[in-house]
């Protein structure tokens, strides 16, 4: 059985495999301005590249655009490398691939944000990257602000805007690897259901409850808690959670109909 991918009219069964000896000589005469060294090093590097997009795996966008948009990065990465610093290509790579995958999901989000912002983002994310090459580790929001003198207010709006949103049915996975949407997680205290426990009819359909459900109702509809924090207060799992509020809510439902 082979285990071939096919991305882009390539076959990854015939890429070539580089010993770090080899990719290091090639790299070597990249510098000098061998573009058939350069060829061979893309070529070379595709899995990489094809690595990066699988974590884009879930999201809707042709795997194809995001494997020739990463490669677009890997370019970028092999233009931009310094042959004289104690590290791999790989290490190097990968966070300019990425960001390569990020920038054009971001330019092409229905969500339109305005071009200074934008900008302002662009900038912080070069600045992350430069950053986190020099430190070894992920810079802080006040570093990137610091390093593009720009209020640090600005450069966090910045890059809020232009970040990923996430629907409310967003998969989560608890301890116990269920998987729950991203709205179990997430209280209204402001808008949680203190008016409606007020209710006359509401109070009825609670007598039907066993105490356990009842509690549950509460502490969820009432104080605006999360299915996790009122796991940890039940002493049971989100899990368990998650059904007795839904068997508890099908009750109440029959005095609204």
């Amino acid at each position: 059985m082979s285990n071939k991918v096919e991305i882009c009219g390539v076959n990854t069964n015939n890429l070539p495999k580089f010993t770090p000896e080899e990719l290091a000589d090639l790299m070597s005469k990249i510098k000098q301005g061998d573009e058939q060294a350069k060829d061979k090093f893309i070529y070379g590097n595709m899995r990489l590249v094809l690595s990066v997009v699988q974590r884009f795996s879930n999201r809707k966008e042709n795997p194809d655009d995001l494997f020739q948009v990463g490669c677009v990065g890997l370019i970028k990465a092999i233009d931009n490398f310094n042959i004289d610093l104690n590290v791999k290509f790989s290490t190097y790579a990968v966070p300019m691939i990425i960001g390569e995958i990020r920038r054009f999901l971001r330019d092409n989000s229905t969500i339109r944000v305005s071009r200074s912002l934008r900008d302002i983002a662009y900038k912080a994310l070069q600045s992350r990257e430069k950053l986190s090459y020099s430190l070894q580790r992920e810079p802080t929001i006040d570093e990137i602000a610091e390093d593009l003198e720009t209020p640090l207010k600005q450069v966090a709006c910045a890059l809020d805007a232009i970040s990923e949103p996430l629907s409310l049915s967003e998969p989560m996975y608890s301890d116990d690897l269920e998987a729950s949407e991203l709205s179990e997680y997430i209280a209204d205290m402001e808008n949680c259901d203190d008016k409606w426990l007020d209710n006359v009819s509401i109070k009825d359909a609670l007598s039907e409850l066993d105490p356990r459900e009842k509690k549950i109702l509460i502490l969820r509809y009432y104080l605006g808690k999360t299915q996790v924090e009122v796991s940890d207060e039940v002493g049971i799992s989100q899990a368990q959670v998650s059904r007795l509020e839904k068997a508890a809510l099908r009750v109440i439902k029959k005095y609204f109909v």
